[in-house]
Protein backbone atom coordinates (compact mmCIF):
# COMPACT_ATOMS: atom_id res chain seq x y z
CA UNK A 1 0.00 0.00 0.00
CA UNK A 2 1.50 3.68 -0.98
CA UNK A 3 1.46 6.30 1.34
CA UNK A 4 -0.32 8.20 -0.72
CA UNK A 5 -3.16 5.35 -0.61
CA UNK A 6 -2.07 4.62 3.21
CA UNK A 7 -3.43 8.53 3.94
CA UNK A 8 -6.49 8.66 2.00
CA UNK A 9 -7.70 5.26 3.84
CA UNK A 10 -6.96 6.75 7.41
CA UNK A 11 -8.48 10.38 6.62
CA UNK A 12 -11.37 8.01 5.18
CA UNK A 13 -11.78 5.86 8.46
CA UNK A 14 -11.33 8.79 10.48
CA UNK A 15 -14.31 11.07 8.61
CA UNK A 16 -16.90 7.69 9.07
CA UNK A 17 -15.68 7.61 12.78
CA UNK A 18 -16.13 11.21 14.01
CA UNK A 19 -20.01 11.48 12.60
CA UNK A 20 -22.50 11.02 14.75
CA UNK A 21 -24.77 10.92 11.57
CA UNK A 22 -24.47 9.12 8.12
CA UNK A 23 -22.49 10.80 5.19
CA UNK A 24 -23.18 10.77 2.00
CA UNK A 25 -20.54 10.54 -1.05
CA UNK A 26 -20.87 13.92 -1.85
CA UNK A 27 -20.09 15.13 1.76
CA UNK A 28 -17.80 12.34 2.01
CA UNK A 29 -16.05 13.47 -1.52
CA UNK A 30 -15.87 17.51 0.33
CA UNK A 31 -13.98 16.47 3.64
CA UNK A 32 -11.42 13.31 2.66
CA UNK A 33 -7.91 14.77 1.50
CA UNK A 34 -7.10 12.83 -1.68
CA UNK A 35 -10.71 12.70 -3.42
CA UNK A 36 -10.70 16.09 -4.17
CA UNK A 37 -9.04 16.38 -7.36
CA UNK A 38 -10.33 13.07 -8.71
CA UNK A 39 -13.22 12.67 -11.37
CA UNK A 40 -16.72 11.77 -11.05
CA UNK A 41 -16.05 7.95 -12.02
CA UNK A 42 -12.67 8.05 -10.50
CA UNK A 43 -13.76 8.95 -6.99
CA UNK A 44 -16.71 6.31 -7.53
CA UNK A 45 -14.06 3.36 -8.22
CA UNK A 46 -11.91 5.18 -5.81
CA UNK A 47 -14.60 5.04 -3.06
CA UNK A 48 -15.18 1.73 -3.24
CA UNK A 49 -12.01 0.43 -3.37
CA UNK A 50 -11.58 2.21 -0.20
CA UNK A 51 -14.45 0.98 1.86
CA UNK A 52 -13.33 -2.56 0.71
CA UNK A 53 -10.00 -1.95 2.29
CA UNK A 54 -11.42 -0.58 5.12
CA UNK A 55 -13.83 -3.93 5.87
CA UNK A 56 -10.97 -5.73 4.65
CA UNK A 57 -8.78 -4.94 7.53
CA UNK A 58 -11.72 -5.28 10.29
CA UNK A 59 -13.10 -2.02 10.01
CA UNK A 60 -16.88 -2.38 10.19
CA UNK A 61 -17.96 0.30 7.79
CA UNK A 62 -21.91 0.94 8.29
CA UNK A 63 -24.27 1.83 5.58
CA UNK A 64 -27.69 3.33 5.96
CA UNK A 65 -29.86 6.86 5.78
CA UNK A 66 -30.12 9.30 8.00
CA UNK A 67 -33.99 9.58 7.12
CA UNK A 68 -36.66 7.13 7.62
CA UNK A 69 -38.50 8.77 4.99
CA UNK A 70 -36.15 8.34 1.87
CA UNK A 71 -33.86 5.40 2.83
CA UNK A 72 -32.75 5.70 -0.74
CA UNK A 73 -30.45 8.66 0.45
CA UNK A 74 -27.16 5.98 1.37
CA UNK A 75 -24.61 7.59 3.54
CA UNK A 76 -21.68 5.70 5.73
CA UNK A 77 -20.79 5.68 9.35
CA UNK A 78 -18.57 3.53 11.53
CA UNK A 79 -20.14 3.20 14.81
CA UNK A 80 -17.49 4.18 17.73
CA UNK A 81 -18.74 1.33 19.63
CA UNK A 82 -18.03 -1.12 16.92
CA UNK A 83 -14.46 0.10 16.30
CA UNK A 84 -13.15 0.75 19.73
CA UNK A 85 -11.33 -1.96 21.78
CA UNK A 86 -13.10 -3.57 24.58
CA UNK A 87 -11.76 -2.27 28.05
CA UNK A 88 -8.48 -3.98 28.91
CA UNK A 89 -7.52 -5.41 32.04
CA UNK A 90 -3.48 -5.88 33.09
CA UNK A 91 -2.12 -8.02 35.98
CA UNK A 92 0.25 -7.51 37.79
CA UNK A 93 3.00 -8.90 36.45
CA UNK A 94 1.67 -7.92 32.52
CA UNK A 95 2.16 -4.29 33.38
CA UNK A 96 5.09 -4.86 34.78
CA UNK A 97 6.48 -6.38 31.67
CA UNK A 98 4.96 -3.31 29.64
CA UNK A 99 6.88 -1.03 31.95
CA UNK A 100 10.25 -3.42 31.14
CA UNK A 101 9.64 -3.54 27.60
CA UNK A 102 9.03 0.25 27.51
CA UNK A 103 13.00 0.54 28.94
CA UNK A 104 14.81 -1.92 26.19
CA UNK A 105 14.90 1.10 23.35
CA UNK A 106 17.41 3.54 23.44
CA UNK A 107 18.20 5.20 20.24
CA UNK A 108 16.32 8.35 19.24
CA UNK A 109 14.09 6.69 17.11
CA UNK A 110 12.40 4.47 19.12
CA UNK A 111 12.28 6.80 22.28
CA UNK A 112 9.54 9.07 20.97
CA UNK A 113 7.36 5.84 20.25
CA UNK A 114 8.14 4.64 23.64
CA UNK A 115 6.84 7.61 25.08
CA UNK A 116 3.33 7.58 23.22
CA UNK A 117 2.92 3.99 24.42
CA UNK A 118 3.40 4.75 27.85
CA UNK A 119 1.09 7.85 27.78
CA UNK A 120 -1.31 5.98 26.30
CA UNK A 121 -1.31 2.89 28.81
CA UNK A 122 -1.54 5.73 31.36
CA UNK A 123 -4.43 7.58 29.89
CA UNK A 124 -5.90 4.14 29.47
CA UNK A 125 -5.81 3.77 33.66
CA UNK A 126 -2.74 1.70 33.35
CA UNK A 127 0.56 2.95 35.11
CA UNK A 128 3.68 0.91 34.59
CA UNK A 129 6.49 1.77 37.11
CA UNK A 130 10.19 0.99 34.44
CA UNK A 131 12.11 2.08 37.89
CA UNK A 132 11.06 -0.85 39.85
CA UNK A 133 12.60 -3.02 37.36
CA UNK A 134 15.72 -1.36 36.93
CA UNK A 135 18.20 -4.12 38.21
CA UNK A 136 16.63 -6.52 35.61
CA UNK A 137 15.80 -3.99 32.40
CA UNK A 138 17.79 -5.21 29.21
CA UNK A 139 19.08 -2.87 26.54
CA UNK A 140 19.55 -2.79 23.03
CA UNK A 141 21.70 0.13 22.32
CA UNK A 142 22.07 1.79 18.70
CA UNK A 143 24.19 4.10 19.34
CA UNK A 144 26.17 3.47 16.07
CA UNK A 145 25.98 6.58 13.83
CA UNK A 146 24.87 4.40 10.64
CA UNK A 147 22.58 2.48 12.64
CA UNK A 148 19.48 4.51 11.45
CA UNK A 149 19.83 4.64 7.75
CA UNK A 150 20.74 1.19 7.26
CA UNK A 151 17.60 -0.45 9.72
CA UNK A 152 15.61 1.84 7.41
CA UNK A 153 16.47 0.42 4.33
CA UNK A 154 16.65 -3.02 5.95
CA UNK A 155 12.91 -2.53 6.87
CA UNK A 156 12.19 -1.25 3.08
CA UNK A 157 14.62 -3.60 0.98
CA UNK A 158 17.09 -0.63 -0.32
CA UNK A 159 19.97 -1.57 -1.89
CA UNK A 160 22.65 1.32 0.09
CA UNK A 161 26.31 2.23 -0.39
CA UNK A 162 28.48 3.57 2.70
CA UNK A 163 31.93 3.66 3.20
CA UNK A 164 33.43 0.57 5.15
CA UNK A 165 37.45 0.67 6.02
CA UNK A 166 38.32 3.57 3.64
CA UNK A 167 36.17 1.68 0.63
CA UNK A 168 32.72 2.07 -0.75
CA UNK A 169 30.68 -0.93 -0.83
CA UNK A 170 27.04 -1.42 -2.35
CA UNK A 171 25.17 -3.83 -0.57
CA UNK A 172 21.21 -5.12 -0.41
CA UNK A 173 20.36 -5.32 3.26
CA UNK A 174 19.48 -8.77 4.13
CA UNK A 175 18.97 -9.09 7.81
CA UNK A 176 20.45 -7.11 11.45
CA UNK A 177 21.23 -8.70 14.64
CA UNK A 178 22.56 -7.20 17.86
CA UNK A 179 25.24 -9.36 19.49
CA UNK A 180 27.29 -8.11 22.85
CA UNK A 181 26.62 -4.39 22.19
CA UNK A 182 27.39 -4.33 18.59
CA UNK A 183 25.09 -4.01 15.80
CA UNK A 184 25.53 -6.38 12.43
CA UNK A 185 24.01 -6.41 9.14
CA UNK A 186 24.13 -9.32 6.77
CA UNK A 187 23.44 -8.20 3.01
CA UNK A 188 24.81 -9.20 -0.62
CA UNK A 189 27.64 -6.90 -1.62
CA UNK A 190 27.33 -6.72 -4.92
CA UNK A 191 30.89 -5.76 -5.49
CA UNK A 192 32.14 -8.56 -4.17
CA UNK A 193 28.93 -10.65 -5.42
CA UNK A 194 28.40 -12.42 -2.22
CA UNK A 195 27.20 -12.19 0.85
CA UNK A 196 29.31 -10.17 3.33
CA UNK A 197 28.85 -9.24 7.19
CA UNK A 198 29.47 -6.01 8.22
CA UNK A 199 29.96 -4.09 11.78
CA UNK A 200 27.93 -0.82 12.09
CA UNK A 201 30.32 0.84 14.24
CA UNK A 202 32.87 0.20 10.90
CA UNK A 203 30.86 2.31 9.01
CA UNK A 204 33.27 5.41 8.54
CA UNK A 205 31.35 7.38 5.39
CA UNK A 206 27.43 8.08 4.83
CA UNK A 207 24.83 5.53 4.03
CA UNK A 208 23.30 6.51 0.85
CA UNK A 209 20.20 4.67 -1.00
CA UNK A 210 20.86 3.28 -4.36
CA UNK A 211 17.93 2.41 -5.11
CA UNK A 212 13.88 1.97 -4.19
CA UNK A 213 12.18 0.43 -2.21
CA UNK A 214 11.35 -3.42 -2.71
CA UNK A 215 13.83 -3.63 -5.09
CA UNK A 216 15.63 -6.97 -4.41
CA UNK A 217 14.56 -9.98 -2.71
CA UNK A 218 15.95 -11.44 0.13
CA UNK A 219 17.92 -15.16 -1.12
CA UNK A 220 15.85 -18.05 0.30
CA UNK A 221 19.10 -20.11 0.33
CA UNK A 222 20.72 -18.15 2.77
CA UNK A 223 21.19 -19.99 6.10
CA UNK A 224 20.75 -16.78 8.32
CA UNK A 225 21.50 -19.06 11.73
CA UNK A 226 24.98 -19.95 10.73
CA UNK A 227 25.70 -16.67 9.55
CA UNK A 228 24.68 -15.18 13.39
CA UNK A 229 26.67 -18.33 14.69
CA UNK A 230 29.69 -17.04 13.39
CA UNK A 231 30.09 -13.97 15.44
CA UNK A 232 29.42 -15.91 18.26
CA UNK A 233 32.90 -16.14 20.32
CA UNK A 234 35.09 -19.06 20.47
CA UNK A 235 34.84 -21.99 22.85
CA UNK A 236 36.42 -20.86 26.32
CA UNK A 237 39.98 -21.76 26.67
CA UNK A 238 40.71 -19.89 30.09
CA UNK A 239 38.79 -19.66 33.01
CA UNK A 240 38.49 -16.34 35.31
CA UNK A 241 37.97 -16.37 39.03
CA UNK A 242 35.78 -12.67 39.45
CA UNK A 243 33.96 -11.47 42.77
CA UNK A 244 30.33 -9.95 41.55
CA UNK A 245 28.49 -7.63 43.42
CA UNK A 246 25.25 -9.08 44.41
CA UNK A 247 22.46 -8.08 41.87
CA UNK A 248 25.11 -7.07 39.59
CA UNK A 249 26.45 -8.17 36.24
CA UNK A 250 23.55 -10.11 35.35
CA UNK A 251 25.74 -11.08 31.70
CA UNK A 252 28.42 -12.72 33.31
CA UNK A 253 26.63 -14.42 36.10
CA UNK A 254 24.77 -16.12 33.19
CA UNK A 255 27.36 -17.86 31.41
CA UNK A 256 29.51 -18.78 35.00
CA UNK A 257 29.94 -21.55 37.89
CA UNK A 258 29.77 -20.58 41.70
CA UNK A 259 33.13 -20.88 43.19
CA UNK A 260 34.35 -21.36 46.27
CA UNK A 261 36.64 -18.27 46.83
CA UNK A 262 36.79 -16.06 49.58
CA UNK A 263 34.86 -12.42 48.66
CA UNK A 264 34.26 -9.42 50.09
CA UNK A 265 30.99 -9.12 52.24
CA UNK A 266 28.75 -7.97 49.52
CA UNK A 267 29.94 -10.03 46.44
CA UNK A 268 30.15 -13.24 45.26
CA UNK A 269 32.57 -15.72 43.36
CA UNK A 270 32.69 -17.05 40.29
CA UNK A 271 34.28 -19.02 37.64
CA UNK A 272 34.03 -17.48 34.07
CA UNK A 273 35.47 -18.98 30.95
CA UNK A 274 36.90 -16.90 28.25
CA UNK A 275 38.92 -17.27 24.79
CA UNK A 276 40.77 -13.98 24.41
CA UNK A 277 42.10 -11.70 27.15
CA UNK A 278 41.53 -7.88 25.45
CA UNK A 279 37.44 -9.55 25.37
CA UNK A 280 37.22 -9.92 28.91
CA UNK A 281 39.20 -7.10 30.11
CA UNK A 282 36.92 -5.01 28.34
CA UNK A 283 33.61 -7.11 29.64
CA UNK A 284 35.60 -6.37 33.04
CA UNK A 285 36.08 -3.03 32.72
CA UNK A 286 32.52 -2.12 31.37
CA UNK A 287 31.18 -3.44 35.14
CA UNK A 288 33.27 -0.74 36.99
CA UNK A 289 33.65 -1.41 40.58
CA UNK A 290 31.04 -4.74 40.42
CA UNK A 291 33.70 -6.88 39.33
CA UNK A 292 36.60 -7.82 40.43
CA UNK A 293 38.99 -10.30 39.41
CA UNK A 294 40.98 -12.77 41.59
CA UNK A 295 42.92 -14.68 39.24
CA UNK A 296 44.45 -15.33 36.77
CA UNK A 297 47.24 -12.65 37.63
CA UNK A 298 47.48 -11.35 34.07
CA UNK A 299 43.99 -10.62 33.64
CA UNK A 300 43.96 -8.95 37.33
CA UNK A 301 46.88 -6.79 35.99
CA UNK A 302 45.39 -6.51 32.56
CA UNK A 303 42.08 -5.19 33.83
CA UNK A 304 44.52 -2.95 36.48
CA UNK A 305 45.96 -1.13 33.43
CA UNK A 306 42.77 -0.68 31.82
CA UNK A 307 41.12 0.90 34.62
CA UNK A 308 44.21 3.28 35.55
CA UNK A 309 44.49 4.13 31.94
CA UNK A 310 41.15 5.60 32.05
CA UNK A 311 41.04 7.19 35.22
CA UNK A 312 44.31 9.16 34.01
CA UNK A 313 42.56 9.89 30.84
CA UNK A 314 39.71 11.80 32.96
CA UNK A 315 41.74 13.88 35.30
CA UNK A 316 43.52 15.29 32.50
Amino acid sequence: MTQHKSERIMNLAICLLMSRRYLEKTRIREIVEGYHDLSDAAFERTFERDKDELRTLGVPVETGSNDAFFPDEVGYRIRREDFELPAIDFTAAETAALGLAATVWESATQAGQTTSALAKLRAAGVDPDPSRLAALAPTIAAREPAFDAVWSAYVEQVPISFGYRGETRQVEPWAMTSRRGSWYLLGYDRGRQEPRMFKLARVDAAVSRIGKPGSYHVSETVDMEAAWARLEPAPAEDVAVVALRVGRAHDLRRRANPHPAVVPAGFEAFAVGYSYLGDVVAEVCAHGPDVVVLEPAALRQAVIAQLTAVAEGVTR
